[in-house]
């Protein structure tokens, strides 16, 4: 009988070899795979890219051991620069304290098995000439042109180990996409590259005519003040009402309203302008209007509403391995279930806080909520003595060392106070209301590192008016009017280090203003090549760029747009702590029945 065995990979070292290419013989030498354990790896791809067929193009071997020791390599980049909030006490890990070699040889396969699937769907492997137009699209459409120059680097900058083991896991997955879309039903039977159960130890490619790209540079970042589009291959289907997060390399969004109410999900790299869909196995339930945080490692989804179903469920996604994991609901006391709450992220728990329930007769408005340790898997209710009014559609902000909630809609009554909440003594101090904005509900809300700023959102009327708040102080300054954008709701605000950006929301605007707290002034969003106009869009700031993704327009849109503000001065070299706007999933401020479901496109 075959013995089994796992195939370690070894970092890429450029030393071991010309453009840090391994020869087969050094790394059979450095590994020591025996024939029986290749033999475990031979299998469906045994013949894969045909070697024994005629090929006027040299050849070249690369093991399925080097595939792993370069995807390893790739890996690295991403986790040097996954962001470690700095709120987290404990040191940032070793990426193989967070990636086993198991992990490792699961993505090399996958993208194999999806070439195979590929080919036999085509009866012909990905040429050469697809791979090298998927490293020249990357060059030409990366917005971030450094991670891109740090990840050639990585494959030595070798056009063939570049081309085999970045350009084809993401052409593969994006081809693999097109062809199981619904609009393709019947054409691609992904149930092929299932059947495969192990990949083979060494394949023969053809090397080609493979050219290094050149990365287009474009203007520096953040200094041209104007739009490109997000990449529409491979995009999650349209939605709304979904949560985003950026995790420093990826935007992940997940969930929302749209054909469906949605459990999946995508990662948008710009980088490699590319989406990759986001693993569906052990997912928490489809659902909409949640909310989701960061943590360094994970983003941790919650609550929301399945139509009239309201939840108190969610789950953990880690990016790096593509794979979630349950949130406790049985022993440790999770929140109440509902919709309309926020979320913050402290450095190691997230606070969920406020939210309504919806049961068929007036609606239970919480002044509750808990603190979720992800790494006991268990909650902690927050207090309530001197606590805010309950209510729902608030904002959310995290200081540093205290959760600040304001604004929000209780029974129709739109508020203009809020709280300042300390998980460390698990108490509640009151916001001053002297000089605070009016009451208002689905506004946005940003940290500044020393203010919250809150704008827009809607009362009696729509509003465009907003407010500065210091906690230091306690006190509350207005923000200008003058240029301000149009009043709107259903809107996204981002903090870029120097001023606050919001774009989108009301009656599908493409507009936006860029507000500058030093000056208190407002400068208009470039409307070049702007995305199309929406509501109920998800944004993030990535530490040189806005990007916007999905929202509704009367239909679910699953489109989006890269926005790079101006000046330069205004982009920090990394992200605040706020890493995405609080989602406002509710419609309607005021419901005194059941919710019904949002109108479908």
């Amino acid at each position: 009988m075959k013995k089994k065995h796992t195939t370690q990979f070894a970092p890429v070292r450029r030393s071991l070899g010309e453009g840090g290419f391994f020869s087969p013989r050094a790394l059979l030498a450095l590994i020591v795979c025996s024939a029986a354990a290749c033999s475990v790896l031979a299998g469906a791809l045994l013949g894969f890219f045909h070697p024994e067929a005629p090929n006027q193009a040299s050849q070249r071997a690369l093991t399925f051991a080097e595939r792993g020791s370069y995807q390893r390599a790739i890996e690295e980049v991403y986790w040097r620069h996954r962001i470690w909030p700095k709120e987290r006490t404990d040191r940032k890990p070793s990426l193989d304290a967070v990636m086993s070699q198991a992990q490792l040889q699961t993505k090399v396969e996958d993208y194999l098995r999806k070439s195979q699937a590929l080919e036999d769907q085509w009866q012909r492997p990905l040429s050469a000439e697809q791979l090298q137009a998927e490293m020249d699209r990357m060059a030409k459409h990366t917005r971030q042109p450094e991670m891109l120059h740090e990840l050639f680097e990585a494959l030595g900058n070798d056009p063939f180990v570049i081309a085999e083991c970045l350009a084809r896991p993401v052409l593969t997955d994006r081809l693999v996409g097109d062809l199981s879309a619904p609009d393709n039903k019947g054409r691609f039977d992904s149930a092929r590259s299932k059947r495969l159960r192990s990949v083979s130890m060494e394949t023969t490619v053809a090397d080609g005519t493979y050219t290094l790209p050149r990365i287009a540079e474009g203007n520096p970042p953040c200094t041209d003040d104007s739009w490109a589009p997000t990449c529409l291959t491979n995009a999650p289907s349209g939605r709304s009402y979904h949560s985003a997060v950026w995790t420093g390399t990826e935007m992940i969004v997940w969930g929302g309203l749209g054909s469906s109410i949605w459990n999946t999900g995508g990662r948008y790299n710009p980088s490699t302008d590319s989406w990759t869909a986001t693993s569906t196995t052990n997912a928490p339930s489809s659902r909409y209007g949640h909310t989701a945080v960061w943590t360094g490692t994970e983003m941790i989804v919650w609550g929301g509403n399945a139509f009239f179903n309201d939840l108190n469920t969610g789950g953990r996604y880690n990016p790096t391995t593509d794979s979630w994991i349950g949130m406790n609901t049985r022993t440790s006391n999770p929140p109440s279930a509902r919709q309309g709450h926020t979320a913050v992220w402290t450095g190691s728990q997230m606070i969920i806080w406020g939210g309504a329930y919806y049961s068929g007769g007036p609606p239970d408005y919480f002044n509750t909520g808990g603190r979720y340790n992800p790494s006991t898997d268990s909650w902690t209710a927050t207090s309530t003595p001197s606590a805010p009014s309950g209510r729902e559609l608030h904002t959310a902000v995290w200081t540093g060392n205290e959760m600040i909630i304001w604004g929000g809609d209780r029974f129709g009554s739109y508020l203009n106070t809020g709280g300042r909440y300390n998980p460390t003594t698990d108490t509640w101090v009151a916001t001053s209301t002297s000089n605070a904005p009016a009451g208002r509900s689905l506004h946005t809300g940003v940290w500044t590192s020393t203010e919250m700023i809150v704008w827009g959102g809607v009362a009696n009327t729509v509003l465009n008016t907003g407010g500065r708040y210091n906690p230091g102080t306690d006190t509350w300054i207005a923000t200008s009017t003058s240029n301000a954008p149009s009043a709107r709701q259903f809107h996204t605000a981002v903090w870029c280090g120097s001023e606050m950006i919001v774009w989108g929301g009301s009656d599908y605007f493409n507009t936006g203003g860029r507000y500058n707290p030093t000056t208190d002034t407002w400068a208009a969003t470039s409307t070049i090549n702007v995305p199309t106009g929406r509501r109920l869009h998800t944004a993030v700031w990535t530490a040189s760029e806005m990007i916007v993704w999905g929202g509704n327009n009367n239909t679910s849109l699953n489109t989006g747009g890269r926005y790079g503000p101006t000046p330069a001065a205004m982009c920090p070299s990394t992200p605040t702590p706020t890493i995405t706007p609080f989602f406002r999933p509710t419609p309607t401020p005021r419901r005194r029945t059941p919710p019904p479901p949002p109108p479908r496109p």
